[in-house]
């Protein structure tokens, strides 16, 4: 009974350390190449250079993530954003948002 027990537990933690590794994915550097286009509003590293703008820089890549696809899809209602993400692919969403959580900004415990 116990070693089925360990065995199912070493199965749970398995799957659940290829889905945060598979989660994580992104380019940083590819990232920062495509983050051009976001300087004009949220600054070239995210530190955003008016009040109005979110910081990006340091903020959960997961976030950032969820945050631009929902900006794609219509599901969060923002012409000027829903205009740069368009035509973005999922890997350029996973790049810029790798970039802009690897650089430092907001406070944020990493995991």
């Amino acid at each position: 009974m116990r070693k089925h027990g360990t065995q199912l537990f070493l199965g749970l933690l398995g799957a659940l350390l290829l889905a945060s590794t598979a989660f994580a994915g992104g380019d940083v550097a590819a990232g920062e190449q495509k983050a051009a286009v976001c300087a004009s509003c949220h600054g070239a590293t995210g530190e955003s250079i008016a009040p109005d703008y979110p910081v990006l820089a340091g903020q959960h890549q997961s976030y950032l993530e969820h945050a631009l696809k929902a900006y794609r899809s219509g599901a969060r209602n923002n012409p000027i954003m829903a205009a740069f993400v368009a035509t973005l692919s999922d890997e350029d969403i996973a790049d810029l948002s790798a970039y802009f959580a690897a650089q430092e900004g907001l406070f944020t415990l990493k995991r």
